[in-house]
């Protein structure tokens, strides 16, 4: 086995597996040392990697014990550690000093069935199958055509015939509205 200056020599000669090597050995220990001074633990892996990028862009400064570089690499994720810390920090005050907002709530992530979803299932497979190709999915008919392995024209037709189901489906099922009832009073 060799030693960090071994491979640290090797690594400036151009050697990517002494390198490797190096970040193999210090890796661990580096992620434990640093996961206790971070707010999460995703941001060790980041301290992690940046104690390694300063080992390599201050290369020609760092300094070995004993021929180990970990004592430098602990240093250097400190620092990294702190900086980190700090940003979170400086994050979190910001977020405290905006104003609060009203939540409303995103209509995209409300799970309900609607009308239409509800009157889509009631049509036939190749009715839906133009539908939701065609209507939901943006494909042209002759996209869909070529999908369904049926000629463009089954497809328009199939479309024409199945947006008419849906749409009688759609009136039957809607009560009418006080504003409706109110107008034809």
């Amino acid at each position: 086995m060799t030693s960090d200056a071994d491979d640290w020599t090797q690594a400036l000669a151009g050697s990517g597996e002494a390198f490797g090597r190096i970040f193999d050995r210090h890796r661990d220990r580096l992620y434990r040392h640093s996961v206790r001074l971070v707010p999460s633990p995703t941001d060790a892996d980041d301290v992690v990697a940046v104690a390694f990028l300063e080992a390599w862009r201050k290369r020609a400064a760092v300094r070995f014990v004993d021929d180990s570089l970990l004592p430098w690499l602990l240093v250097a994720a400190t620092h990294s550690a702190q900086n980190v810390s700090r940003g979170a920090r400086r994050y979190r005050a910001l977020l405290a000093r905006l104003p609060a907002e009203a939540s409303v709530a995103d209509h995209a992530e409300t799970f309900g069935e609607g009308d239409a979803q509800r009157e889509l299932r009631t049509l036939s497979l190749p009715d839906r199958e133009v539908i939701v190709l065609c209507v939901l999915e943006g494909l042209s008919e002759r996209e869909a055509a070529t999908a369904l392995g049926v000629p463009p024209g089954t497809v328009k037709s199939r479309l024409s015939r199945a947006k008419a189901r849906l749409a009688r489906r759609l009136e039957a099922s809607t009560p009418t509205t006080l504003a409706e009832e109110a107008g034809h009073d």
